[in-house]
């Protein structure tokens, strides 16, 4: 449960109340047998000081104004970790025939222009391939900038942080992937944490075909080129025989399942369902068997041995070639195997738009460099949001550079960069940072004076306290750690105590005195380093 003061709000009207339940963390709410093998339905009286909004994830609500209290019911059976809570300084507007978004006065507005009629343009979509939405509405409700993920797709009301806003191809993609687990996750769970892809891996399924039934496929191939080498950046960091890179992670006692959730979860699950899909010859085909497989198990939990059999069954000629067991991807080394993907997605119907991000990437690259055929070559200000930070992030895989290739990207790009949107920027900061790039770090503090969420700030800090620049992570941090929720201060404070030194020896001669004390943790527990950092990559739960 995360309790805000109205600071840490947009509006800095009223305190904000909401509920993270995924995985584990709802026995902290309420009683409850806290797995998602058990479903059930529920309901909750909540009270409220008058002009406080509660929202809940539930398909009925009522409110008795006179006493203060709302009544919620949620007529079919969940698992506790979809059971959520939000109150604040929240209004609302329709934006559909089933739809409204939820969020602070002062951010209502642009929600509205972002997402009016776009909701229901996916859920008719999403229906086409998978069968009616059962859930009744879909609301969104954006959250102040502490929310710890980017999105929650708890059932009626998904859950976003409101930083996306400003990303609007990043936006679009985590809300049908939000859609898409109305069907898969929310409707049809994992009996276990161990199996998670069950649900992450079907949902990014199904995401891409909904996208590409409404952006077109070289769209939908750009968002997966950009998923999977952030994939492959995640598998050189752990390397190739993690056990993590499973599909089906074994949970040693006493281990957050969230610990276990990575980029394998997604898009290894992504590369295994979309390889069923191509034993079946047209993605339609299997299109009709998902919507069999939900028809089947809706309102239950299942394993993966549920949803293959299903599958073989469904194809009695693939049963009869003996498919799962063909040589090199058996079924069973897709789920047990450490490493890559045993096979990835045809991605050339996106070559439209990742040629020239490959073609730009070379000439920056590319020794005697030529920037002046570089900066002419294209205008980033056309790009898709997708294609710049694509570029961007294998620039950041070639950090560090040589100084006259980032002298040059700065001379071309930075500029332009300032105007773009979050995503954008924090890549570019990134490659700042680096390389250690003087003349651009005043940007890498103006971002991080106006940034509370997670995902602008941990990534920073981290690249900052790497290299030769952590004096000046703790100055930013010593200026700006009153805006910051405590967790997300807490995981700054241990980012910036690895492999200090006692306290009294930390450079501090940047800092005013009349700095706030800070306390910084001796060490980072074993757990904490034990976790998957998710850096470079934004994760939707």
């Amino acid at each position: 449960i995360w309790w805000l003061d109205p600071e840490l709000t947009y509006g800095n009207a009223k305190p904000f109340v909401f509920t993270q339940g995924h995985s584990v963390c709802n026995r902290s709410f309420f009683p409850c047998f806290d797995t998602p093998a058990v479903k059930c339905t529920y309901s909750a009286t909540v009270k409220a000081p008058a002009g406080v909004q509660v929202l809940m994830s539930a398909t009925q609500s009522t409110y008795l104004e006179e006493e203060g209290v709302y009544q919620f019911y949620m007529e079919y059976p969940v698992p506790a970790y979809l059971v959520a809570l939000v109150a604040g300084d929240l209004i609302h507007a329709d934006i559909g025939p089933r739809s409204r978004v939820w969020a602070e006065p002062c951010l209502l507005p642009t929600a509205i222009s972002k997402l009016s009629g776009m909701v229901e343009r996916w859920l008719t979509a999403a229906e086409s391939l998978y069968g009616p939405y059962i859930w009744g509405r879909y609301d969104i409700v954006f959250l102040p900038p502490s929310f710890p993920i980017v999105a929650m797709e708890n059932p009626c009301l998904t859950f976003i942080i409101s930083s996306i806003l400003e990303s609007d191809e990043f936006l679009i993609i985590d809300v049908i992937h939000e859609v898409a687990h109305s069907w898969f996750g929310n409707a049809v769970t994992n009996a276990t944490w161990e199996e998670m892809w069950l649900s992450e891996g079907l949902a990014t399924y199904a995401q891409r075909r909904i996208t590409t039934e409404t952006y077109g496929a070289a769209f939908t191939c750009l968002e997966t080129a950009f998923r999977l080498d952030a994939l492959h950046r995640q598998m050189k960091l752990l390397g190739e025989d993690n056990p993590v890179s499973k599909l089906q992670v074994k949970l040693e006692p006493g281990v957050n399942p969230s610990n276990l959730m990575n980029l394998f979860t997604y898009e290894k699950g992504y590369c295994f369902v979309y390889y069923l899909s191509q034993l079946c010859g047209d993605p339609r085909h299997f299109d009709s068997f998902l919507r069999a497989y939900i028809e089947k198990y809706k309102f239950t939990s299942v394993v993966a041995q549920d949803l293959l059999d299903s599958f073989l069954n469904f194809f009695p000629e693939l049963k009869e070639q003996c498919v799962e067991s063909k040589a090199g991807l058996e079924f069973e080394r897709w789920l047990n195997a450490t490493g890559p993907p045993l096979a990835e997605p045809d991605l050339s119907q996106g070559s439209s738009l990742t040629r020239p991000v490959e073609m730009l990437f070379k000439l920056w690259t590319t020794e005697p460099l030529d920037s002046a055929a570089a900066a002419s070559s294209v205008d980033l200000t056309k790009w898709r949001t997708f294609q710049t930070v694509l570029f961007l992030d294998r620039l950041l895989d070639g950090s560090p550079l040589p100084h006259e290739v980032i002298k040059k990207l700065s001379e071309c790009y930075s500029s332009q960069l300032d105007s773009m949107n979050a995503e954008i920027r924090i890549r570019w900061l990134q490659i700042v940072v680096r390389n250690d790039y003087y003349p651009d770090l005043y940007k890498v503090r103006r971002f991080l004076e106006n940034q509370m969420s997670r995902m602008y700030t941990i990534p920073l800090y981290e690249d900052l306290c790497t290299g030769t620049l952590k004096s000046f992570a703790l100055e930013i941090f010593y200026q700006t750690q009153n805006q910051l929720h405590p967790n997300l201060r807490k995981t700054i404070q241990q980012i910036l105590s690895q492999g200090l030194n006692p306290l009294p020896a930390i450079d501090t001669t940047a800092v005013t005195t009349d700095t706030p004390a800070m306390v910084l943790e001796d060490k980072v527990s074993e757990a904490t380093n034990g976790a998957i950092s998710l850096r470079d990559v934004n994760v939707s739960a």
